[in-house]
């Protein structure tokens, strides 16, 4: 005899049921939280402030991407979308020179979502608009849970038709490309086998950072100029001396915290320059061969995951 499995319905419920007020519930919620609404657009975003200020405005959450360091807007309503806060949501792209716009709205009416779709298809390849609606689904009795549908966001095809367009000398170098290629591996590897990162997008750059959970903290992958594939943990609260102050407390704990390595870590307190670094490295470049570059790919994977481990917990005491 089969068992027949009980299922129960999914609801959508009234999102006021969990933030009443938008300013004073649901954007300290968000920024608490942002991992989720970078879940849904695929990227790795990292809190720089809220109610950042433009001019006499306020933009209710800025960010940066973790990867590239793109600056990030996030404008909330939790009303049906309108000219006023389009309006805003363009004003404070120019005032941040932010290269990911994100419109957070209950409802999204039809003209808004072609308003950013055809912004999209003008604006340049680093450039993106996302329409993102916010609901709350509930199943049977259960809570409620927060669930952001996107409606609107780049069409990579577009994308990628521009890119073509672009002369020689503006396109990504072949040197450049290898690097997009494999952070590329890197970034799908530890999101899709670890669950690491909501990144989705290697870039042409010789370094890629993702977020610890902890404001200030980076864990960096890296290919230096003197030939050393390198992974650590990049230290960068905005002030040297409190930089400086967080580097000294984890050295402190350097016996215990670099058992776990096949490499001595490398405590970089890089006098001359704002942040510091804790790395370990092996040798490496981007213009190895493939067998080299999979066996660095492998080991970056290792350490990456190490660092989480180790360093991790040491961080949220932090």
């Amino acid at each position: 005899m089969t068992s027949v499995v009980e299922l129960a319905n999914i609801e959508n419920v009234d999102i006021r049921r969990a933030w009443p007020n938008e300013a004073s519930n649901f954007t300290p919620w968000l920024a608490e939280n942002l991992d989720r609404l970078g879940n849904a657009l695929g990227l790795e975003l990292e809190l720089l402030g809220r109610e950042a200020e433009v001019g006499p405005f306020k933009l209710d959450i800025l960010a940066q991407e973790t990867g590239t360091n793109r600056k990030v807007i996030v404008e909330n309503q939790l009303e049906i979308t309108d000219h006023s806060h389009l309006g805003q949501l363009l004003t404070y792209a120019s005032g941040y020179d932010a290269k990911v716009i994100v419109w957070v709205a209950g409802q999204f009416k039809d003209e808004y979502r072609q308003a950013l779709d055809w912004l999209n298809q003008l604006s340049p390849e680093d450039i993106e608009f996302f329409g993102v609606v916010v609901e709350l689904w509930q199943i049977g009795d259960s809570a409620p849970a927060p669930h952001f549908k996107v409606i609107s966001s780049p069409n990579d095809w577009q994308k990628d038709w521009q890119k073509g367009r672009m002369s020689p000398t503006s396109a990504p170098s072949e040197r450049n490309e290898r690097y997009r290629r494999f952070f590329q591996d890197l970034i799908d590897t530890l999101r899709q086998e670890h669950g690491f990162t909501n990144a989705r997008k290697g870039q042409p750059q010789n370094w890629y950072t993702f977020s610890s959970g902890v404001s200030g903290f980076n864990y960096s992958t890296f290919f230096a100029s003197d030939n050393m594939a390198k992974v650590g943990i990049y230290i960068d609260c905005g002030q040297k001396e409190q930089n400086e102050e967080y580097f000294e407390q984890l050295r402190e704990q350097q016996d215990s915290l670099g058992t776990t390595f096949d490499e001595p870590l490398q405590w970089l307190r890089l006098d001359n320059r704002r942040a510091c670094r804790i790395v370990v490295q092996t040798p490496g470049s981007i213009d190895d061969d493939d067998e080299a570059l999979n066996h660095i790919h492998d080991w970056m994977i290792q350490n990456v995951m190490r660092f989480k481990t180790v360093f991790g917990p040491k961080l949220s005491e932090l």
